[in-house]
């Protein structure tokens, strides 16, 4: 094994004090808004601000806040209002900037709890009030649906799985019966109904396998074909080279642990083969990446281990339910950031649930031999991440910063 989980344990218990790069946090606030973040210029006046739950923190001093929807009120529920971190969850599970009807104004998807429906808030163009909300896709499955441009077209697909089936009273995952795939945006009518496309039929083994919170999705081109390929926990389904002909992908199987968060396609150890990056299990441990041999299989490096032994006394930490790319050092080179989602199932649910909510990103490096490691450094100890989160520029100088929603409320980290 190129990488040895053992030294970076060692790194990862002293990496807090020095590091390369170093990171000013701001807290917008500490309340339980939302478990994701959209982050762009909405009200064109030149600086980027911060949609969290239904609210917009204005840069780029972030001290002003507007609301562009109206808060969410529950008569009953675990979705109750102001949310409740210990014991329940939020409206608000994912959010992504992009301007859907090409007016030049940044309008907000966001992606409810999930089963949810994927709605659109459309940008009124700097008008006051509550925003126009367009349901444009009924059920969006999974815990990491995101915006990504799936067929080639250069306009991005929803980016989740679904069910039509209806939700099962005796069976507490809720909707069951799912199926892979992606939701198209027709752009001539881009408020309207996305069309579901399957990459999956439907099996007995999949209605086990695919249902409402199927954890670990990513999309990214696995075998270097240049078409994009769509990554679940227990292998790849490939791209056919006509999407219009019928039937499902073909799948290759591949052990990429039980179901993480966003999965990632990267040749990491720049041999020519895309490597799979990963979280292990979103409500456990671990974070791997998965090298591709020649023979087209996988072999794994462990990044932080699987257990609560390997993590113990500061080595690592659990519920790593949201990870991002991002070349956060300018050399070139995309590291991963990540941390320990705050009391993803309360203060009692899952490892380590009180710990503290640790941000870390991932320095990676390359040998002459081609060796990869990815080196910890930590960022912060009193925020973690939620679902999704935003890595980006948010101030003027060209360094990529982190914008985190959580249950422990909304952070902004500029680098310094």
């Amino acid at each position: 094994m190129r990488f040895l989980a053992p030294l970076l344990s060692v790194l990862l218990g002293g990496c807090a004090v020095a590091g390369p790069v170093s990171f000013d946090k701001q807290t917008l606030t500490k309340d339980f808004v939302a478990e994701g973040c959209a982050v762009a210029d909405f009200d064109h006046d030149g600086h980027v601000d911060v949609a969290a739950g239904w609210h917009i923190w204005k840069g780029p001093d972030f001290k002003q806040r507007i609301s562009y929807a109206v808060e969410p009120s529950h008569e009953k529920g675990p979705n109750k209002t102001p949310f409740n971190g210990a014991t329940g969850y939020s409206d608000y599970f994912i959010s992504y900037a992009y301007d859907f009807n090409a007016d030049g104004w940044q309008d907000i998807l966001v992606f409810g709890f999930p089963g949810d429906p994927a709605l659109v808030y459309e940008n009124p163009k700097g008008k006051a009030g509550p925003w126009t909300i367009h349901n444009i896709f009924d059920v969006a499955d999974g815990e990491s649906p995101q915006l990504v441009d799936i067929n080639g077209d250069g306009k991005p697909e929803l980016f989740c799985h679904t069910s039509d089936a209806v939700k099962d009273p005796k069976n507490n995952k809720g909707r069951h019966g799912g199926q892979f795939g992606y939701a198209e945006i027709d752009w001539k009518n881009p408020f309207g109904k996305a069309k579901f496309h399957a990459i999956t039929d439907k099996s007995k083994e999949n209605d086990q396998k695919i249902f409402k919170y199927t954890h670990g999705y990513g999309a990214g081109d696995v075998n270097g074909d240049g078409r994009m390929d769509i990554l679940e926990a227990n292998g790849w389904y490939e791209q056919p080279k006509d999407l219009a002909a019928p039937g499902a992908w073909k799948f290759h199987k591949a052990a990429f642990g039980v179901g993480g968060a966003q999965m990632h396609v990267y040749d990491v150890n720049k041999d020519g083969r895309n490597d799979v990056i990963t979280s292990i299990k979103a409500h456990s441990y671990g974070l791997s990446w998965f090298e591709q041999n020649a023979d087209a299989s996988f072999t794994e490096h462990v990044i932080l281990g699987k257990t609560k032994e390997d993590n113990a006394d500061g080595k690592g930490f659990s519920q790593i339910h949201a990870v991002e790319l991002q070349d956060i050092n300018g050399d070139g080179l995309p590291d991963i950031i990540c941390g320990k989602r705050r009391w993803a199932h309360g203060i009692k649910g899952d490892d380590e649930p009180n710990a503290d909510p640790v941000l870390y990103w991932f320095e990676l490096n390359r040998d002459a031999k081609g060796a990869a490691t990815f080196v910890p450094r930590h960022i912060d100890s009193d925020s973690g991440v939620g679902t999704q989160f935003f890595t980006g520029k948010v101030n003027q100088d060209n360094k990529p910063d982190i914008v985190i929603a959580n249950k422990h409320g909304v952070f902004v980290f500029t680098q310094k």
